[in-house]
Order: C-alpha cells, then sequence, then structure tokens
C-alpha cells in the first residue's frame, strides 16, 4: 500500500489533481480498483497538504443478483458518505434495446449518470480508478480499432457538466493494486453484467499478457511512448496543470 499511496501522491502532484476545497466524488463500482482507490484517497486524506471531502458513488445498474452490501458496509467502515444510484441500465440495454455489443451505450450512461450525481452532491471532481495498464490498454485500443493514438488523460475537464474527472492510479500497475487489495482484505462485488470478460478491452489485455513472455518490459516501453511522444501531448505535465490552474502552497 505504501508504494501504491507514493504513486497516487505523484501523480496528484504531477497533475495538480487535487486542490483545497476539492469535493471528490469516487465512482465505486464494487472492482478491485476503485474499491482500492477510495482506502487510498482516504489514507492520503489524512496527510495530504490539501483538505478535501470525499463521497463515494455506486451506480446499480439493476441486475437482479446485484447485491451492493458490501459496498455499504464499506464505506461505513471508511467514514466515507456513499449514494446509491439505482437505474434500470439492464434493462434497457439487454431487454428494450438488445444490444449485441452493449459496452459502449453503458459505459456512457454510466458516466452520465455518475456525473449527474456528483454535481447533485456539490462535487467538483470525479475520481476514477482507472490504472496504468488501463492506459496502455485504451492506447492499442484506439491503435488496432480506430487508427488513431490516444488514451484517457490523468485529468479532464468536462465544459458542459463543469467537471473535473481525476485518475489518481495512472501511475500504478493492476499488479499493485491486487497486491494491496489482498494485504487489506479489499472487498469486492462481482460484475454481473452477461457481457464481463468478453470484451476487446479483454482481448487486448490477454495479448498484452502473451507479448510479455517475449518482451517482459512491453507496458514500461509502451508508457514512455505515452509519455514522451510530443504529438500526442496527452500526459503533458505543464498542458495540464494549466488545465487545473495554478497549484497553491
Amino acid at each position: 500500500m505504501k508504494q501504491v499511496l507514493g504513486k497516487l501522491r505523484k501523480a496528484a502532484t504531477d497533475f495538480n489533481m487535487i486542490q483545497d476545497g476539492d469535493k471528490i466524488a469516487v465512482g465505486v463500482s464494487g472492482g478491485k480498483d476503485s474499491n482500492l482507490l477510495l482506502k487510498a484517497l482516504k489514507m492520503y486524506q489524512r496527510f495530504a497538504n490539501e483538505k478535501f471531502e470525499l463521497f463515494a458513488i455506486t451506480i446499480d445498474m439493476g441486475f437482479e443478483n446485484y447485491d451492493p452490501t458490501p459496498l455499504i458496509k464499506y464505506c461505513e467502515e471508511l467514514g466515507v458518505p456513499h449514494k446509491i444510484v439505482h437505474t434500470q441500465i439492464d434493462e434497457i440495454l439487454f431487454e428494450v434495446r438488445k444490444e449485441k455489443n452493449p459496452c459502449s451505450l453503458c459505459a456512457n450512461m454510466r458516466r452520465g449518470i455518475l456525473h449527474d450525481t456528483a454535481k447533485e452532491l456539490g462535487c467538483n471532481k470525479v475520481a476514477l480508478g482507472h490504472h496504468l495498464n488501463d492506459a496502455i490498454e485504451t492506447f492499442l485500443l484506439s491503435m488496432f480499432y480506430e487508427g488513431r493514438l490516444n488514451t484517457f488523460s490523468p485529468v479532464t475537464y468536462l465544459s458542459r457538466k463543469d467537471i473535473y474527472l481525476i485518475r489518481p492510479f495512472v501511475y500504478v500497475y493492476e499488479k499493485e493494486i491486487i497486491g494491496a487489495c489482498n494485504k487489506f482484505n479489499i472487498p469486492v462485488v462481482k460484475n454481473p453484467c452477461p457481457a464481463n470478460g468478453e470484451t476487446k478491452r479483454q482481448y487486448i489485455k490477454d495479448l498484452i499478457k502473451q507479448i510479455e513472455h517475449d518482451i517482459p518490459f512491453v507496458k514500461d516501453n509502451i508508457l514512455g511512448a505515452i509519455m514522451n511522444t510530443e504529438q500526442l501531448n496527452i500526459w503533458d505535465k505543464d498542458r495540464i496543470q494549466k488545465i487545473c490552474g495554478s497549484k497553491t502552497t
């Protein structure tokens, strides 16, 4: 956990993610990434120079076998206010629209609900559990399926919503998250979606594992390409710092 917190702090500093007075809504899905992010931000809150508030938001997509009880208990133990938003996303995707490839539409619907709920709670930022593996996978997905070089930014400003998206785990590898979750017995609520594990992202994840057998440092090299290719300008620290404004001391 010390390593995870160190990388979270570095990301927060490098990209000016957190400032005094922030109200940060953490999107808590029940998976290992977002659940650990909530705990890590709670721990970071204790020693950070910046004073900020935390809230947890969970989107209930309407699956019959979904049980958020472990999440409710987890947030209570951390002392973080927790709001569950009940939706009919399941019915819309699989019964009304009968989507064969529902992931993109599902993600858009969940994002919209998450952002709206964060605004209702008075939050100015939303923290997502995307980690370094996610950034690399997104980079390859964009290149392979869209013919362009792109991935998500550590900080994004949504002008229509007037809210910032921050990704404090952008320097953290998935294996580090798994290790911390196992050590701290972080609860994980299984994703009940029938499309889970059958996505293009899962294909890319498996492909990277295969490549690592021959090139063990392939993820580090892809990260270097993302950060050091001037034409991309995706993770440029100066650009993102300007988006967020000057950090106060």
